[in-house]
């Protein structure tokens, strides 16, 4: 996983595991990899992966079952579903609203890139 130095890593790892339970990847009630594993997969400090899963108990994205581990919780993909939303209402639409303004584009002209996207990347 390529970090990224604009948003703190335990909210990257955070997003990863959203992403893997959006894409369907990581079912409700399975078990995520432990604090250990995720760190050794991901190349950071297992403090770090606590951090990004205390974050995601926070959100009820997963829950932990003491002496067994971390597991995706029922509610996880309407919670990650809201969750990144949010984040991305917040920090990647005042941008893209403010490249629009100054390139005069309308929200209609990105409907048929989007498309395209979707088809190309999803289909």
């Amino acid at each position: 996983m390529q970090f990224r130095e604009s948003q703190a890593i335990y909210l990257q790892i955070a997003d990863y595991v959203c992403e893997k339970i959006l894409l369907k990847e990581w079912k409700p009630d399975e078990r995520v990899p432990s604090v250990r594993e995720f760190a050794v997969q991901l190349e950071v400090n297992p403090n770090t992966v606590m951090r990004a899963f205390e974050f995601l108990q926070q959100q009820e994205i997963i829950y932990n079952q003491r002496g067994i581990g971390y597991f995706v919780a029922a509610s996880a993909y309407k919670n990650s579903l809201q969750y990144r939303k949010n984040d991305f209402a917040e920090k990647d639409l005042p941008n893209i609203f403010r490249n629009m303004y100054l390139l005069d584009m309308e929200l209609d002209e990105l409907k048929p890139r989007f498309d395209k996207y979707k088809k190309l990347h999803f289909s």
